[in-house]
């Protein structure tokens, strides 16, 4: 069952994608070569508590940790350690919270150092692709518009979309109805799309094939042919005034 938002709930949807994304800046500026994933899993609980926030993923299905780190081919759910990062990686977080009974979801994928042309690309394209995807958040829109403008996107560019894993929506619950494929998945145009719903938007795009497999932790999923894998979301509500992107300062 979808579960539509008031205008009071929107609002603490707000303060609690607001928190993510101040974290998330902070957790963006420590990131160059050097710095271990651990470091930003520990700043990133430390800036929770400050905000008397939880992290989201900690302890969720049993997940381990308060982001989820994935570098080059990991695509999502990887595990933060302590390996310092290497110049020429491209690392992706994914880091939600809970604030006063509400989660806020985000994910951004950054440079450490230089990196080569593709992985640039990989990045600016994956990006790109959850903004048309956002453009098409409308009220009356249907689902499947904001999957085919991740789709067409990625795939113009010579990417791939993961499809084993998708966004949701968001609220109450970290994980509820409905799931958005960053891909068209058949016949149909999809849930219509209401004011009031709110939308974990995370296109997940690799450089090569679409295939990812599972690590043995259970967890970490990287991309079955060892290429890079880049990923964006934002949480995003529903208005009849258009896309609200609720995950940002």
């Amino acid at each position: 069952m979808i579960i539509l938002k008031s205008q009071a709930e929107l609002g603490k949807m707000r303060d609690a994608g607001r928190v993510v994304a101040e974290i998330l800046a902070l957790l963006k500026e420590r990131i160059k070569p050097g710095v271990t994933t651990g470091e930003l899993d520990r700043l990133a609980e430390k800036e929770c508590r400050k905000r008397q926030a939880k992290p989201a993923f900690k302890g969720y299905g049993g997940f381990p940790y308060s982001i989820c780190s994935s570098p080059d081919e990991q695509v999502v759910h990887g595990f933060p350690n302590d390996r310092p990062l290497s110049e020429g990686t491209i690392l992706s977080i994914d880091f939600g919270v809970i604030y006063r009974g509400f989660y806020g979801d985000s994910a951004f994928t950054v440079p450490v150092g230089k990196i080569n042309k593709e992985k640039q690309h990989l990045i600016e394209v994956t990006e790109k692709s959850l903004s048309l995807a956002i453009e098409q958040v409308q009220c009356q829109g249907f689902l499947y518009d904001v999957a085919r403008a991740v789709q067409t996107c990625v795939e113009a560019e010579g990417f791939s979309v993961v499809r084993e894993f998708v966004g949701h929506g968001i609220g109450k619950g970290l994980h509820e109805e409905p799931q958005i494929p960053n891909f068209v998945p058949g016949a149909g145009r999809g849930e219509q799309l209401r004011s009031g719903m709110t939308l974990a938007i995370e296109p997940m795009v690799n450089a090569g094939s679409p295939g990812v497999k599972i690590l043995r932790d259970g967890w970490t999923a990287v991309t079955v042919d060892g290429r890079p894998s880049a990923h964006f979301e934002h949480t995003v509500a529903v208005t009849e005034n258009g896309p609200q992107i609720l995950t940002q300062i």
